[in-house]
Formats: C-alpha cells, sequence, structure tokens
C-alpha cells in the first residue's frame, strides 16, 4: 500500500504541498487530478523517492520511500518530460534496468518490442515526443514495478497508442497486481481507466474516492418548466451551478440522488431527466466549491 502521510514540500517561499495526507489502495489504477501548480508532478517525484519532503513522508509497503534501494526497485517513474541521455536507446536503457529491476521481463520486452512501432536501436531524443513516451513505457511495463508512476503520459500519443497503453495497463494490474498512479489533466483518458481518484489543490487534497463514488456525491439535472422559475425554489437543494436555455434548466446539485430527484419533480416539471456526470463535470463542480472557476479566474 502507498501511504502519503502529512506531506509538506516548499520551494523557497513558495509552498507546494501542505500538509498532505491520503493512501492509494493496493493494485488499483489512481488517477491524481488537479488545477495548474497544485503539486501533482511534485508529489509523484516525492513518491519515487527523488525529492525529500520537508515534513511527514512517502511510505510504500511499511517503509519510507527517500533513498531506499529497496522500495526504489518496486517502483517505476516516467516524468512528464522524460530525460534521456544523447546516445540512450531502448537497447542499452533495457540492459541498464536488467540489472537495476530484478523484476524485469525479458519476455515482456520482446513482446512489447513487437508491439510499440519503435526503433530498439534508435536513438531516443532523436523521436518525437510521442514517441519517446512509447519507448519509457516499454521500459516501465519490461520491469514489471510493483508501483508505477505516470506523469501525464496521454500528452502527444494518438488515440490508438492512448487506447493500446491503457489495455497494457490494465492487463498489468490485472496479472502482477501493480498499484499504477496517473497525473493528467486529460480527464477523458483517466475516466477509461481509473478506478480511484485524487483531487488536489493548491497543494492540498480535497477529494479522495473510488471513481463511482464521487460522481455520485454530485448529480446533473436537465428540467423543463411550464413557466420561468425563480433560484430560490431550489433553496432546498445544495445547488452547485444552474444554466438556462429559454425554459429548460440544466443544474448541478450535491447531495443524495433521489432527494433531488423528488424534490425537483415536486415542482411539477413538464419534463426531467437526471445526467451522468463525467469526471470533467465532477472536477469543474469541486473546483468551484474552492472558488477556482472562470468568473473567479477573470476576476
Amino acid at each position: 500500500m502507498l501511504e502519503i502521510k502529512n506531506i509538506t514540500k516548499r520551494f523557497g517561499e513558495k509552498t507546494a504541498l501542505d500538509n498532505l495526507s491520503f493512501s492509494v489502495p493496493e493494485g488499483s489504477v489512481f488517477g491524481l487530478i488537479g488545477s495548474n501548480g497544485s503539486g501533482k508532478s511534485t508529489l509523484l517525484r516525492i513518491i519515487s523517492g527523488i525529492y525529500e519532503p520537508d515534513g511527514g513522508e512517502a511510505v510504500i509497503d511499511s517503509e519510507n520511500t527517500f533513498e531506499n534501494p529497496e522500495i526504489k526497485e518496486r517502483c517505476f517513474f516516467i516524468p512528464d518530460f522524460p530525460y534521456f541521455y544523447n546516445n540512450s536507446t531502448v537497447t542499452n536503457l533495457a540492459a541498464l534496468y536488467r540489472e537495476l529491476y530484478p523484476t524485469w521481463s525479458e519476455e515482456k520486452f520482446q513482446k512489447l518490442s513487437c508491439i510499440f512501432p519503435i526503433g530498439i536501436n534508435d536513438r531516443i531524443i532523436n523521436m518525437s515526443k510521442g514517441m519517446q513516451r512509447q519507448a519509457a513505457l516499454m521500459l516501465a511495463l519490461s520491469a514489471c514495478p510493483k508501483y508505477i508512476m505516470l506523469d501525464e503520459i496521454f500528452d502527444g500519443l494518438d488515440p490508438v497508442v492512448r487506447q493500446l497503453i491503457k489495455k497494457l495497463l490494465m492487463e498489468m494490474v490485472a496479472e502482477n497486481g501493480t498499484t499504477v498512479i496517473i497525473a493528467s489533466h486529460n480527464l477523458r483518458e483517466l475516466e477509461d481507466v481509473c478506478d480511484h481518484i485524487g483531487l488536489i489543490h493548491k497543494g492540498g487534497i480535497i477529494l479522495e474516492k473510488e471513481l463511482d463514488e464521487a460522481k455520485l456525491g454530485i448529480h446533473r439535472v436537465q428540467a423543463v418548466f411550464e413557466q420561468e422559475l425563480g433560484e430560490g425554489v431550489f433553496s432546498d437543494l445544495n445547488v452547485v451551478n444552474i444554466q438556462r436555455q429559454g425554459k429548460m434548466m440544466l443544474l448541478t446539485v450535491r447531495g443524495d440522488g433521489e432527494t433531488i430527484e423528488n424534490t425537483i419533480r415536486a415542482l411539477d416539471p413538464i419534463y426531467m431527466e437526471m445526467l451522468p456526470l463525467t469526471l470533467e463535470e465532477v472536477f469543474i463542480s469541486e473546483m468551484e466549491a474552492v472558488g477556482y472557476d472562470i468568473d473567479n479566474i477573470l476576476k
């Protein structure tokens, strides 16, 4: 299990993470989302043992990750901008990782070499951004780590390769019980693969839940009324947002779905429908609740 315990990280006078605490279930795919500059990449570097926190600790399998070689053998981190030496190729990096990772699978490496359209003897720095990410992921999957941390892994990849990567990650979780943490702004891609999410903002945790549970707490309702209603008629509900299109109203509401539906039906709508929320809509709703929305940004 991965536990984040009261982590604080500062860079000069800027506090990137502020007393952050949550846990990641073992064998899950955990989506780490948040506003720009919220501390997602910093957190992944602390979990990977690259940064030392100023307070608190990242704990993997009951051990602190920083300067812990045994724990690092179980982890693989791909940053948002993977770094490669000038002469690095997939082949010579594979030779390095064979020595670093006791769990390295030559069988998987050979299989992935056939799947990904990459010249394994070509210099990686001459490849496109998307091909570099594929090279890094091929090596990460071949290492068969227990924990894999991915920062904006879908950036620069075409739709077919994105689907391939999600399939390979899910296979890894199913076969090896691997725990995957993905930090990304591409919420549509995360929604397809994640079963848990963590939402951070200004270095603090706002939400940490199973994805389905997070969606159940916020509801979207589309309703049409004979006469135009004032917003005051919904005072018994925790309404996050109301949009109007003529007689049609689109409401985003927190609370119990059945209670929300019964309350609005009591207003005798001509038409009413409860709409499923996307992860992006959950993100926007939660961020609006802490004052991070378009109106406040423009102010």
